[in-house]
């Protein structure tokens, strides 16, 4: 049986477009620096996430990541398709 944590797979980049994984989970989904930003690449290189070097409030440099026009368009085909998953696995689990 899965961990909470698991992502179904293909669900990291719906969720990354999503952002703040972690806060809105209510920490239940993280994602772990193995698998971010590997997919933050992937992302910006299909043209859905651009990312800018900025200061912090602590003043180091940091790599802040926002979402293009493409990349709206993009989650939006995500969500509906999560949409369509998720509520076939509710009809099918719920009939057990």
């Amino acid at each position: 049986m899965s961990k909470p944590t698991d992502l179904v797979q293909g669900t990291l980049d719906l969720l990354i477009l999503a952002r703040r994984i972690r806060q809105v989970s209510r920490n239940v989904l993280q994602v772990n620096q193995g698998a971010l930003y590997p997919a933050l690449h992937r992302l910006e290189q299909q043209g859905w996430i651009k990312a800018h070097w900025a200061e912090t409030e602590t003043g180091r440099k940091a790599k802040f990541y926002s979402l293009t026009r493409a990349g709206r368009a993009q989650m939006e085909k995500e969500m509906a398709s999560w949409d369509r998953l998720s509520a076939a696995i509710n009809l099918v689990v719920k009939t057990v």
